[in-house]
């Protein structure tokens, strides 16, 4: 099963970046070039443990949905969300946060296990894992560039007065 480790450190307080990290609305503004967006589920604001949000997105040119629940939940030192519906066989996504020095370190580890065995093995190697960290580096690149200027205020704020 691949596995996609990646760090990031933001000079912000480790609750603000734990709650940008699990916030739908900062999610579907990292990923607008997929056309990503909430459709069923949790839909905006921040996600809580046990509770589950469908995505649709455009991915390879082609519309998917992915279906994902909050599976483990400590705030703020991580939450894990697991695949439930979706074109992967399976899917982990830890997300760890550690507070050091006035920033916090952001990690994420995403196990993922693509279907049709030996193709989709291939497809992984050749493509898939460099998509996802691609990803994934964009998204972390929007958590950090909200958490450490003055946007986050504008995303939590909303995200309060559910």
């Amino acid at each position: 099963m691949p596995k996609i480790e990646i760090t990031t450190y933001i000079k912000a307080p480790r609750e603000r970046v734990f709650d940008l990290a699990r916030s739908i609305d900062l999610h579907i503004i990292s990923t607008q070039h997929t056309e990503e967006r909430a459709v069923d589920g949790r839909t905006s604001g921040l996600i809580e443990l046990g509770e589950t949000v469908t995505w649709q997105a455009k991915h390879f040119g082609i519309t998917q949905m992915l279906t994902v629940q909050i599976a483990e939940f400590d705030r703020p030192h991580y939450f894990v969300d697991e695949m439930r519906k979706g074109v992967f066989k399976s899917f982990r996504h830890e997300h760890l946060f550690e507070q050091f020095n006035g920033q916090t370190e952001m990690k994420d580890v995403f196990y993922y296990e693509s279907p049709v065995g030996l193709l989709g093995q291939l497809f992984n190697a050749l493509v898939l894992t460099k998509y996802m960290t691609r990803l994934l580096i964009l998204r972390n690149e929007t958590i950090k560039q909200f958490a450490e200027g003055n946007d986050w205020k504008k995303v939590l704020k909303s995200s309060m007065n559910e």
